[in-house]
């Protein structure tokens, strides 16, 4: 079954002190085109999500958009003691060149040491995201899962539209075989009759030569062709929506063949009642390529 290159899928999910929001679309396009706004200090997981995603779909402008947050924790403390060492150290030089320059400083105390900026940190969990990383890679084969399922949805309602549009243009194609079926005789007696006032008023005309020119204007009116590679058209298109890959691009290129025999068709038509039917085959083939654009 077909599936639609539109979808929608949304998810929430949490692991402390994170909570996250997850919203992945997408329209159509003429390939694969994969647009991700995800966190880059979470370690591997912008790689892990192309991956799901390019498993799971074959066409369409795709957005996946993932918006993290930590929860404020109100964590300990932790002491930094690089920092610590390093002020120690500028410290110790600092009293040695006031004392060699007789200058006293006032003493200094744990909470002095303490207050310097770097000295002591919030303790942080965010160094190792693997865990979260997990998480969320796990949560995302159910949001594309559930995304999926959309599109699938879609194409089923896609399909019972295409199918009829179809039935439409193989109705369509059975009036006009039968409209040119019921005309041969009526052109070969005009062809006859051409014939006749042509050899009545052209005395060194060639009758064979006028014969053939006759017969090729009889061929340039034929519609057999087209209706046979309409007919032919139908059958594809019908096993391809019955396929379940990716048949969008398949489709696209029989509609364009669709309206070239109905173009065709129309001009050589010489009835009004065949160019009617033509152009009824128009209107619905450029609805049919309308609905085959949203087509995966």
């Amino acid at each position: 079954m077909i599936k639609s290159m539109t979808g929608f899928a949304s998810a929430k999910g949490a692991l402390a002190p994170f909570n996250w929001g997850w919203e992945l679309r997408s329209v159509n396009a003429k390939g694969l085109d994969l647009r991700l706004r995800v966190p880059d200090w979470i370690a591997g997981l912008e790689a892990g999500l192309r991956a799901q995603l390019g498993q799971a779909i074959q066409r369409g402008s795709v957005t996946l958009s993932l918006r993290v947050t930590r929860a404020d924790t109100g964590g300990e403390l932790v002491l930094n003691r690089g920092a610590l060492d390093a002020v120690l150290t500028a410290l110790a030089e600092a009293e040695a060149e006031a004392l060699d320059r007789g200058v006293t400083l006032a003493p200094s105390t744990g909470s002095d040491l303490l207050a310097l900026r770097g000295v002591l940190e919030a303790g942080s969990d965010e160094d190792d995201t693997t865990a979260l990383g997990k998480a969320l890679l796990a949560q995302a084969e159910e949001l594309i899962a559930d995304f999926v399922r959309m599109r699938a949805d879609e194409g089923h309602a896609l399909n019972a539209i295409l199918r009829a549009q179809l039935d439409q243009v193989a109705s369509l194609t059975g009036e006009a075989a039968t409209l040119a079926e019921a005309r041969k005789d009526d052109m070969a007696a005009a062809l006859k009759a051409n014939l006749a006032r042509v050899m009545e008023h052209a005395e060194h005309a060639d009758p064979q030569r006028v014969a053939q020119e006759l017969a090729l204007m009889a061929v340039k009116a034929d519609i057999t062709e087209e209706i046979d590679r309409l007919g032919a058209h139908i059958t594809a298109t019908r096993a391809l929506l019955d396929e379940s890959g990716s048949v969008g691009r398949k489709l696209d290129f029989l509609m364009q063949e669709f309206n070239r025999e109905a173009n065709t068709l129309c001009s050589k038509a010489q009835s009004s009642e065949l160019t009617a039917v033509g152009l009824s085959l128009k209107a619905v083939i450029d609805q049919m390529r309308e609905q085959v654009q949203n087509v995966e």
